[in-house]
């Protein structure tokens, strides 16, 4: 399937249903004797994590990043790093009136006629939830970077006619 695996040196591989028992990752291309913090990954799924605001969705996920290969004591072996993310707040009945339905705004219908699949069951692969394992490959990203005195930073520069300082 398209849009499962992104790049070719540092490559993402993301795997896993909205309403599966797991999200995962797995990132190929870091280089062995990577010191990776678990915390750092942590940090980064948190600030995503849904369910802390009324804007964003009711499910409530503690997205806790399990690395389950490609570290050893604290460090990359250059083998690939898999992340798994358990669901634990996906309530697929609440969806069995959907089962004939496609939602405005969602993908269902585009998934359908391209991969001749519908999953109803909160988007399946093109859930919203797919997000946590490309923020957790981007955290270990940056901590690749920051290795080399790289660091991303990202800002609003403007909304609307209302400009920030600089």
């Amino acid at each position: 399937m398209s849009g499962s695996r992104f790049g070719e040196i540092f490559r993402v591989t993301t795997f896993g249903e909205s309403h599966g028992p797991y999200i995962g990752v797995v990132i190929e291309g870091i280089q062995p004797g990577l010191e990776i913090d678990a915390a750092l990954i942590q940090q980064e799924l948190d600030r995503r994590r849904p369910g802390q605001s009324k804007l964003v969705t009711p499910r409530n996920e503690a997205d806790r990043a399990q690395i389950i290969s490609g570290v050893f004591e604290g460090k990359t072996t250059g083998t690939p790093l898999c992340i798994l993310i358990p669901n634990q707040d996906q309530r697929s009945r609440d969806y069995r009136n959907l089962a004939e339905i496609f939602r405005p705004g969602h993908a269902s219908y585009t998934y359908l006629k391209k991969y001749g699949v519908f999953d109803y069951r909160g988007g399946g692969r093109a859930s919203g939830r797919e997000t946590a394992t490309r923020v957790a490959a981007g955290a270990v990203a940056k901590q690749m970077l920051a290795r080399r005195g790289i660091r991303i930073r990202g800002f609003t520069r403007a909304v609307a006619d209302i400009w920030a300082e600089r």
